[in-house]
């Protein structure tokens, strides 16, 4: 099993000069973040898209004037995806690309890294930029609670088994309580863990982030107490991230052997990047699956400020 620490990772105070990088494409997510506008005007690119995502509900009149923008049609996350790649046309095998993933929705960036994968991109680029805060502490709302379906997201669909003495689910768990509780819910009879942010992004949000997600306990069948079920990966390491669940279902398949396993992430991007790495390395083909619980619309601008800027060099498996 792969070490996925030794992966290149760097991170800058967001009033330093930006570093030596550039790239022909930087793609980013737009919303009404001074973080995903920053980095968008700073970072150096041939070309810069933006990818409009329709849970945000932008009118053609509100969109950005300077980069590209590809609207995205009102669609499951494969898609809206394939949307983006086919109006960009871009030779994926030549360009040097950058993904900004802070502004993404976490089944689209999945997506596309599914899709990267599958046509032969073994390296690319990406950034993400830290908040100083939440802009309503542990009250903010990332999305609108309204959950309309959980299911696998497109791609990261596994073969599962018909026995379940033994599913395990991990939870990925963020702010927003009531999407770990649909995913609780969803799988009732699993064992449930949840892989919490830790170091948080800052050091008032694990704390936040405990009080939310502990609203969660009755369907996640946990408390507090229950240090079995409880995990930590840093809130701003996606290979870490990956380490962490590698750890977690090799420890738990000592116990027993796991029948189905399911993942589930709705913590920060940086965390959603690591479960994606994860499950293309180590569980395509096998019984494993992401699941998601997807809402209708999710809030345009949820925080304050930057705090530092995050590159990782991403390297994904052969398909």
């Amino acid at each position: 099993m792969p070490d996925y620490s030794i992966f290149y990772k760097r991170a800058w105070s967001s009033d330093s000069g930006w570093p030596d990088l550039d790239w022909d494409v930087l793609l980013s997510a737009f919303n009404s973040s001074d973080r995903v506008r920053t980095v968008f005007e700073r970072a150096s690119a041939q070309e810069k898209h933006w990818f409009i995502s329709p849970e945000y509900g932008y009118a053609q009149s509100e969109l950005p004037s300077t980069g590209r923008c590809f609207p995205s049609p009102d669609a499951d996350e494969a898609t809206v995806v394939q949307s983006y790649f086919s109006a960009a046309s871009m030779d994926l095998s030549r360009l040097r690309l950058c993904i900004d993933i802070t502004g993404f929705m976490r089944p689209h960036l999945l997506v596309i890294l599914k899709y990267l994968m599958l046509k032969g991109v073994r390296r690319f680029d990406a950034l993400y930029s830290e908040p100083l805060q939440y802009a309503k502490k542990e009250k903010t709302r990332f999305s609108d609670g309204v959950v309309v379906e959980v299911r696998q997201v497109a791609g990261f669909e596994g073969n599962h088994r018909p026995e379940t003495t033994n599913d395990l689910l991990i939870i990925g768990a963020g702010y927003d309580h009531p999407l770990i509780a649909h995913a609780a819910e969803y799988k009732e009879s699993a064992r449930k863990v949840q892989l919490l942010g830790l170091p948080s992004l800052r050091a008032d949000m694990y704390q936040e982030n405990v009080l939310q997600a502990h609203r969660a306990a009755e369907q996640i069948g946990t408390t507090a107490a229950d240090s079995d079920d409880r995990h930590f990966a840093p809130a701003n390491d996606p290979f870490e991230t990956a380490n962490a669940l590698n750890d977690i279902v090799r420890d738990a398949g000592r116990r027993e052997q796991v029948t189905n396993l399911y993942l589930c992430p709705v913590s920060t991007k940086v965390q959603v990047l690591g479960f994606g790495l994860y499950y293309l390395t180590e569980c395509v083909g096998r019984n494993s699956s992401i699941i998601f619980p997807f809402c209708r619309t999710y809030t345009r601008e949820t925080s304050v400020g930057i705090s530092r800027i995050w590159w990782y060099q991403v390297e994904l498996p052969p398909a």
